[in-house]
């Protein structure tokens, strides 16, 4: 599978997944999220066995959290669930490329590994200065590496279908 991979890992590297499987589980929470309203970008964390250990959509609704994103909300949420080394042997896999506040509270988090479809330059493309999306063209390997942790990145995969959603959605805002 084509993609870009950066490697910022020093200790044991994290098994080898299906990543086209888990990437297209986000791509349709990412649609289900904008079939009720919210922004298309979904995310998943998977363990180093392949278990899926959380789903998240974008929460851009009910309260327009413009915080929301669906990687920071299951950042969250993994912190608060799982110890640190569970976390620093898992996977997010994200719709889109996390954007600086996402890849930060992945990295905070302790996830392991981030895996994405389409790419921050690709997004901002599509959404062009949409004020619901006003993206941030900083790669998340740049937020990575400034931290003192290693955290693995791979992406883009699958972008042309990660971008689907988001043709639609936002030619509709």
């Amino acid at each position: 599978m084509a993609g870009n991979a950066t490697s910022l890992r020093t200790a044991m590297p994290l098994p080898d997944l299906d990543h086209a499987t888990y990437l297209r589980r986000a791509f349709a929470i990412a649609a289900a999220a904008a079939d009720s309203g919210s922004h298309p970008f979904g995310a998943v964390l998977v363990d180093g066995d392949g278990t899926v250990l959380m789903e998240q959509g974008n929460a851009y609704l009910p309260d327009h959290d413009m915080t929301g994103h669906a990687e920071r909300v299951l950042a969250t949420r993994a912190s608060q669930r799982f110890r640190p080394a569970e976390l620093a042997e898992a996977t997010l896999y994200s719709s889109a490329e996390p954007c600086a506040m996402c890849a930060g509270a992945a990295y905070w988090a302790g996830i392991g590994r981030i895996v994405y479809g389409l790419s921050e330059n690709a997004l901002r493309q599509i959404t062009g200065n949409h004020p619901e999306n006003p993206t941030l063209d900083l790669p998340c390997r740049m937020v990575l590496e400034s931290g003192q942790r290693p955290v693995e990145v791979i992406g883009p995969l699958l972008e042309n279908e990660a971008a689907e959603p988001h043709r639609s959605f936002w030619a509709k805002r």
